[in-house]
């Protein structure tokens, strides 16, 4: 039966490039969005064009009705660790609250009550699709994916691979051997699941080693023929890219020096032999995503955007390790795609309409004349179709399209009182379109979880997992 849900609706059209978006956002302030049985779109519009064929379909009705969140970098061992004092920035914060925090996962209790609270937020948050930095061990794995399949949201996830380490990680690494054996078994078990098929299955895998830091040219190689064979399957890759530019010994200077490699993206490209020598296979393409690229040469961008890697842009995490600004407009101008993600736990946000705030405010603090106010419309596309472009899943979710997968949310004002009060008594423009974007920039910015009243994925409201008992 078709389910008729009636909201003002706002979503970014079609399939813009990430400068073009302003143009392709749609609102539709009494909307209504028409999902059939099998949970897709089959008409959006003005409630008072709704056709007759819908005229006896049941009726929902919230304030407004928006795509699903999609969360492009979130790590399910840190669900623990956000707000946890390191002492420090990224190396620091890694030895002293991360790895510790990820060692628990090795207890199979542990992990299940981890995965059903991972869960839990996510709902709560809005976060219809996520991309997973997963736990060193498989039995969290093997608690993450049934969970996510019982609850009905969307999934990519992979073990964290670690084949080297300092101390403080010990727990989480193992032999190269063996870490390719888990990641390929992982993949097996898990990628597509549940449909067979990469462009619909709502849990997928990816290959995920930590960062250049956590392995090995050997590993690296080793990942790439890996990759090779299972590209053609659907399967990602996933890590982290010049996070932290701290002079001397910060990340990026440990990787440039531990490879000795012109830039850090050379040692994805299968270019980690000394001198960026060619050493194997490249993890790039349309299924890899890389986190953070804050302090990226305009090479590693050019080579994203021309291999269709896209990056997870975290400025809450960056703030939290003070790993600085990633440039807005000179990282979109090359055509790289750029999602947001909440990086928790460095992050501290669960909700990506809080990141998509902290996005605005660095962007528009960005220093001399690279500072920029970002558009509604690129806030709101970075927070939904920009992360269904990186998951390469744009065909199946991410706007409100005829004939996508029915992924939204809907927001009702008044359940979160503050939200209430800058959406009814706040000053508007008498210029319509203007008035439309400060609505949407408030919705944003002033969005809180208790506002969400329904999040849904493929028509079907997500089930939340019950409560661990004391």
């Amino acid at each position: 039966m078709t389910h008729v849900y009636r909201a003002h609706i706002f979503h970014i059209a079609g399939a813009p490039q990430q400068s073009e978006v302003e143009a392709h956002l749609v609102s539709i302030p009494d909307g209504a969005l028409a999902v059939d049985g099998a949970g897709r779109i089959v008409w959006v519009g003005a409630w008072s064009a709704l056709p007759a064929t819908y005229a006896h379909a049941r009726v929902t009705r919230a304030d407004y009705l928006i795509p699903g969140f999609a969360d492009a970098h979130v790590h399910f061992p840190q669900s623990y660790a956000t707000a946890a004092h390191g002492g420090g920035q990224l190396l620091e914060w890694l030895d002293h609250c991360i790895f510790p925090t990820e060692a628990q996962y090795e207890d199979a209790q542990f992990a299940d009550r981890a995965a059903r609270y991972f869960t839990r937020r996510r709902i709560a948050a809005g976060t219809t699709a996520a991309l997973v930095f997963g736990s060193a061990f498989p039995v969290a794995q093997d608690a993450l994916y049934p969970e996510t399949l019982a609850s009905g949201l969307r999934t990519v996830s992979g073990r964290g691979v670690q084949t080297v380490g300092p101390p403080a990680a010990q727990a989480l690494m193992t032999s190269e051997e063996r870490a390719i054996d888990l990641v390929a078994d992982e993949i097996d078990r898990w990628h597509a699941v549940d449909t067979g098929d990469p462009r619909t299955a709502r849990v997928q895998v990816g290959i995920v080693p930590r960062f250049s830091l956590s392995v090995t040219a050997h590993t690296l190689a080793a990942m790439g023929e890996l990759y090779d064979e299972a590209r053609m399957r659907g399967v990602y890759f996933h890590s982290h890219l010049n996070e932290n530019n701290r002079k001397g010994d910060g990340e990026i200077a440990a990787v440039l020096g531990t490879y000795g490699v012109d830039t850090y993206l050379d040692t994805y490209d299968g270019r980690f032999l000394p001198g960026s020598e060619e050493g194997g296979r490249t993890l790039l393409g349309r299924r890899s995503i890389l986190a953070h690229a804050v302090h990226s040469q305009p090479r590693e961008l050019a080579r994203m955007a021309d291999t269709g890697t896209s990056i997870a842009h975290c400025p809450t995490s960056q703030l939290f390790l003070g790993s600085g600004t990633m440039p807005w407009r000179a990282t979109v101008d090359t055509g790289v795609n750029v999602a947001l993600g909440t990086d928790i736990g460095a992050g501290d946000e669960w909700l990506i309409s809080r990141v998509a705030g902290d996005c605005y405010k660095v962007h528009i603090s960005e220093g001399e004349e690279a500072g920029t106010a970002l558009h509604p419309a690129e806030l709101l596309f970075a927070a939904t179709l920009a992360g269904a472009r990186a998951l390469d899943m744009e065909h199946a979710f991410g706007n409100f399209d005829v004939g996508k997968d029915a992924d939204f949310l809907l927001i009702d004002k008044s359940r979160w009182e503050p939200l209430d009060g800058m959406l009814s008594m706040g000053i508007r423009s008498d210029d319509e379109t203007e008035a439309t974007l400060e609505e949407l920039f408030t919705l944003l910015m002033g969005l809180r979880q208790p506002a969400i009243s329904g999040v849904y994925v493929q028509g079907e409201q997500v089930v939340t997992p019950g409560l661990d008992p004391d």
